[in-house]
């Protein structure tokens, strides 16, 4: 698969329906507009062996436990303690081949499997870090990918919440905490995530690439394209970004104020 075969896949995932998003094969694409040198069989590999060892274990184990113990305790997958910048942490080939990465990167994979399993797992866009919401006949159970797929109580969220900033009342809302998200916003966090990453340490070309793919994902929003204006922009590209920015206001009349004013900017650089 080439870069340009990847960005048609992306393209075409973005205009499906949240229902048959393909989330394991939309998030190998990411990977492999990223970097088109690698094999990305060893993805897909991951998820099989995930479906086959969750399949086995769901004969004698209740579905959380047999979700973590498929995933952290047979796939060895857990989080990356001591090299959490490693960029790789957030890639989804590197995390099959390192077993370990970010909650969100990990997420992905235990999403794929519960899937295909029969299991009603989501991802929850808690703030600061991705958890999964399963559906047990006791009720919503939250999973944390990151340590091993364990459950977290409800005294821990709140806990959490309050550590991220959140106000107290909302802190002890669980149905809030607890909102499952699309698997679309799964990738598209995961790409929010590389693009932070990237322009904190001005690596312009890759913070790009990040934004397009979230631009691919999600076309309605005008969002990534001021991301991509911005990326073209460190990189001195200013024709470039001037082209994102007139995309993110033609999709979007409400980004038209601070897109023509970062237009008007990048336009003054460039006389």
């Amino acid at each position: 698969m080439t870069r340009e075969d990847a960005e048609d896949f992306l393209l075409e995932a973005g205009g499906v329906g949240d229902g048959a998003f393909p989330l394991l094969e939309a998030a190998v694409a990411c990977a492999i507009h990223e970097d088109p040198a690698r094999d990305p069989q060893v993805g897909h590999e991951l998820g099989r062996a995930g479906v086959e060892r969750l399949k086995a274990r769901l004969q004698r184990e209740s579905p959380e436990e047999a979700l973590a113990e498929a995933m952290a305790g047979d796939l060895r997958l857990c989080g990356d303690l001591f090299t959490h910048e490693d960029p790789g942490n957030a890639d989804i080939l590197s995390v099959a081949e390192r077993r370990k990465g970010l909650p969100v990167a990990l997420g992905v994979y235990y999403l794929h499997v519960a899937r295909e399993c029969g299991l009603h797992v989501q991802g929850v866009d808690f703030p600061g870090h991705f958890l999964l919401r399963i559906e047990t006949e006791e009720g919503p159970l939250a999973l944390d990918p990151f340590s091993e797929g364990r459950v977290v109580l409800p005294s821990e969220l709140t806990r959490r919440a309050l550590h991220a900033g959140l106000t107290p009342n909302v802190a002890d809302r669980l149905d809030r905490l607890m909102a499952p998200v699309s698997d679309r916003a799964v990738l598209i966090r995961l790409q929010n995530t590389i693009f932070a990453r990237a322009s904190a340490v001005h690596d312009y070309p890759r913070a790009e690439r990040a934004a397009l793919r979230r631009a691919l994902l999600d076309p309605a929003d005008h969002r990534p394209w001021l991301d991509v204006a911005a990326a073209r922009e460190g990189q001195g590209a200013l024709a470039g970004a001037l082209e994102a920015l007139a995309r993110a206001t033609a999709l979007d009349g409400g980004a038209a104020l601070a897109a023509r004013a970062q237009r008007e900017r990048v336009r003054l650089r460039l006389n």
